[in-house]
């Protein structure tokens, strides 16, 4: 199916479309096709929106290029079809609400009553916990069991999740009411809000909201509490009341004096939704007219502007063509030209008369200044040459293309170089690198459709004996390394604290690429407010809390000689202020990069920035870095580049990428030239009441959105493959690990040469445990993503554990039957309590306590590793 980013463009090296300033053209204008004069004509519909699907009859009017004042009418009783379209296109629309909460007095008159209420429609649960009087430190507890609301569940030992229900079934209004006793030594309620549909969490002012139960905590901007003043909740006429508590047991003298005021207080919250909508493109050529029409329509409502242009050869470089033009038509920069769409009815429309000997017509939609909408992340394409050759199109013939013709190209073509694979068997010529170089090229069609590419997965026939003793020759690319790449992170959250971990980690460079290791991953380098350099400061100051640049370089030097390619940590989301602006804010930068507040996002009301809006979400503890800004993108691609040049780096981790568009990635890492880089796209999977849902292709699609935005030039950390193993492996759920279609469930199984896959790492283990892999399972983890695509990425704190010896095994294993990142996958068992699978035919294995064991045939196998509960088998030659 075809997708559509909406945000800021995303660009296609191949379609350069330029932006520029305007300038106004002194056009005649168009007049109308009457295109709905036919008493035959079907229509295409989509939440309101027709779109002509047929061939009208009547009479046309077509503009033609004059030197005169008035442009000469053409008339004509008929035209055909040559060619037409319809795109299903989704844009993102922001729907405000309300979250209301209240407190109050229940009516027995002995305990009260926080109630918390949204106004928008959705599946909204509250994740919420407490603090007790005298607790140190921002961690929640649990509340007492008396407190629990019906339908709540236990997250872990420090949450509870409650759904918020509907006080009637048509209302959109939903609410949780949370009953406590004010002589509790609960000193306040933590929350967020959470929406099932879309996966995203709200907060309060960029932290857990707060509702103090006590008088004297003192006020950090996030809490929300009495004020002097009441308002009024949804269908309640009465103020609340104001009344002085006296407890009955306390923690301490504070507790003996507290004060409970009720309050009402509304907050604003802002809901994203994705809006479905229509694009129609239709080409018509009148007979005896040297040029054809081309109909564009869409029910996108509002004011639609076209960003277009049209193209000569296959290279589809923009120019801009001859007038005529539509009304409502500027120049954009002297390369591309602006239209705005004419409102019909149900949306808007724009015809365009062209010369019928160019080869395509490109454009993009322009809703606002920061909504763009194209198509799979590059321009619409509308072929002109192929249109000449389809005259004469029958309307079922047209209605069963409608909205397929281009993802069924695309897939004609990844079928045609698979069938390549089994025609070169047939001639006995069939070697790896023939494979390699047909799979590159399904993978670059796949980087344009990647949604075509999940359900068109090649397989690799048999190989004879000569052909498997032949290395791979495989095209190093970014993102991607050679495809056999095994990374180690090196280091782990508390590895800052000994100040020469440089030093540390270079004594053990041998024995790390001696378990088969390609890729190391490093900390960040650079000056931090945080000793583990994810707050940055001075960029260009690499004396940090892991050591000094010489050290670093020293380190560098080292594990390239025993072979290793060496990641670079790179924090380009946002980056700590070196001094106070007049207002005394923090958002005026020094050292080599002495920005001014121009650098940091405008949307961000912590740092008052003079940038423009966020491209993604904010991180709030430190200013967000514009990335539009011309200066900021030159100074990081020159730091960048000073990092490889300087210190070594092969590549880089880039952290946090959910803040930024993928675009600007994509230029880092053009001007960069990594050898291997991969983002840190980290957001929530979906839940049901706190059970995670089978499906989660929303989850792995947004960070596979994530990964066509960069052009795919960065993989991506498989959070959705390592969510979805806590899951089967906690619950022995092991049916988990097969998609609705038989496939890997994460992204690996949609996209594996830029999936890399992991268990645990220095926020989701170590010290800090945000997301601990499952206790005593690891190796079944390991076990897992060492035998299938993607690239996998070990766990320092594993590395040197008991553990060791199990995962130099399992690299050694996967090193020894050559399994890359492109790896066929063929799961044959995905039960309750076991999951199997065979890798390029040359492994099986299988993870879970049930039963399984590769069948005998004509392929012997023969068990490489067992350990608990899990085995892997290599077959026998």
């Amino acid at each position: 199916m075809a997708t559509l980013a909406v945000g800021s463009l995303l660009q296609n090296p191949r379609l350069s479309s330029p932006r520029g300033q305007k300038l106004l053209l002194n056009l005649k204008p168009l007049r109308s096709l009457d295109l709905d004069c036919s008493p035959h004509r079907k229509l295409l519909c989509s939440r309101g929106a027709c779109f002509s699907n047929s061939n009208p009859c009547g009479k046309f009017y077509i503009v033609k290029a004059s030197s005169t004042d008035t442009a000469p009418i053409d008339t004509f009783s008929s035209a055909d079809i040559l060619y037409e379209q319809t795109f299903p296109v989704n844009r993102i629309e922001k729907v405000e609400g309300k979250l209301l909460i209240r407190l109050d007095q229940s009516k027995d008159q002995l305990n009260w009553r926080l109630t918390i209420g949204c106004s928008l429609s959705g599946k909204w649960i509250l994740h919420w916990g407490v603090s007790y009087v005298g607790d140190t430190g921002s961690e929640w507890d649990q509340p007492p069991q008396d407190m629990w609301p019906h339908g709540s569940i236990p997250i872990k030992d420090y949450a509870i999740e409650t759904p918020f229900k509907k006080p009637s079934k048509d209302d959109t209004f939903h609410e949780v009411k949370i009953d406590f006793n004010p002589s509790s030594a609960i000193e306040a309620i933590h929350f967020i809000l959470k929406d099932e549909e879309t996966g995203a969490s709200y907060q309060h002012k960029g932290r857990d909201f707060r509702v103090s139960l006590v008088n004297y905590l003192e006020d950090d901007g996030n809490m929300i509490h009495a004020k002097s003043s009441f308002g009024k909740w949804p269908d309640a006429v009465e103020q609340l009341p104001n009344m002085v508590l006296k407890a009955e047991a306390s923690c301490d003298s504070k507790n003996e004096n507290r004060r409970l005021e009720g309050f009402y207080e509304e907050q604003p919250i802002v809901k994203e939704v994705s809006v479905g909508n229509m694009v129609n493109v239709a080409i018509r050529k009148f007979p005896d007219a040297a040029n054809i029409v081309l109909h564009l329509e869409t029910d996108i409502p509002g004011d639609v502007v076209v960003h277009w242009g049209v193209c000569r050869d296959d290279a589809k470089t923009w120019e801009i063509p001859a007038v005529p033009y539509p009304p409502e038509t500027t120049v954009f920069r002297n390369k591309a030209l602006r239209t705005l769409l004419q409102p019909t009815g149900n949306g808007s429309r724009a015809l365009f008369t062209l010369d019928e000997k160019l080869d395509g017509f490109l454009f993009v939609l322009k809703l606002d200044a920061n909504s763009w909408v194209n198509f799979q992340g590059n321009d619409f394409y509308i072929p002109l040459s192929s249109a000449r050759s389809v005259k004469g199109q029958s309307d079922s013939e047209s209605e069963e293309t409608s909205g397929k013709a281009h993802t069924d190209g695309i897939i004609n073509e990844i079928r045609n170089l698979v069938s390549g694979l089994n025609s070169e068997k047939s001639l006995q010529t069939k070697v790896k690198e023939a494979k390699e170089s047909i799979l590159n090229e399904i993978e670059k069609l796949a980087a344009e459709a990647y949604s075509i590419f999940r359900s068109s997965t090649p397989s690799y026939p048999e190989e004879d004996s000569d052909a498997d003793d032949a290395e791979p020759t495989i095209n190093i690319s970014s993102g991607t390394g050679s495809g056999f790449e095994i990374l180690c992170q090196g280091f782990n959250w508390e590895s800052n604290k000994s100040g020469r971990w440089y030093m540390e980690l270079k004594e053990k460079a041998s024995e790390i690429s001696s378990l088969g290791f390609t890729v190391i991953w490093l900390p960040p380098p650079t000056e931090s407010v945080s000793p583990e350099g994810y707050m940055p400061k001075d960029l260009y100051n690499l004396n940090s809390r892991y050591g000094t640049i010489d050290e670093l370089k020293d380190l560098v030097k080292s594990l390239h000689g025993v072979g290793l390619k060496v990641l670079g940590d790179v924090v380009l989301n946002h980056r700590c202020a070196h001094y106070q602006n007049q207002n005394g804010v923090w958002n005026i930068f020094g050292g080599r990069l002495n920005w001014d507040d121009r650098a940091v996002v405008g949307d961000d009301p912590h740092f008052q920035g003079r940038g423009n809006k966020s491209s993604g979400d904010n991180f709030h503890a430190a200013p967000n870095i514009d990335h539009s800004q011309d200066f900021v993108r030159k100074d990081l691609i020159e730091w960048l580049c000073w990092l490889r040049e300087e210190i070594g780096y092969d590549g880089w981790r880039l952290d946090f990428v959910r803040g930024f568009w993928g675009g600007y990635v994509k230029d880092y890492l053009d001007a960069s030239e990594p050898y291997f880089a991969v983002g840190e796209y980290w957001d929530s999977l979906s839940y049901t009441y706190g059970e995670m849902d089978h499906n989660q292709d929303a989850h792995r699609q947004r960070i596979v959105d994530w990964i066509n935005a960069t052009n795919g030039t960065a993989g991506a950390f498989d959070v959705t493959s390592k969510g979805i193993l806590h899951s089967a492996l906690e619950r022995c759920e092991y049916w988990r690990l097969s998609d609705q279609k038989g496939k890997p469930p994460g992204v690996v199984g949609w996209w594996p040469s830029r999936a890399v896959t992991f268990i645990e790492n220095h926020d989701t283990g170590s010290t800090q445990g945000h997301w601990r892999f499952p206790g005593g399972k690891e190796m079944q983890g390991y076990a897992y993503i060492l035998t299938h695509p993607g690239t996998p990425a070990v766990f320092y704190d594993h590395i040197v554990s008991h553990h060791r010896s199990e995962i130099g095994a399992l690299i050694s294993l996967r090193n020894r039957n050559k399994i890359h990142c492109r790896s066929i996958v063929e799961i044959v068992k995905a039960e309750r309590d076991v999951y199997a699978a065979t890798i390029d035919d040359r492994v099986a294995m299988k993870i879970g306590p049930g039963y399984y064991e590769p069948p005998s045939g004509p392929q012997r196998w023969s068990l490489a590793l067992e350990g608990y509960d899990y085995k892997v088998w290599e077959a026998s030659s």
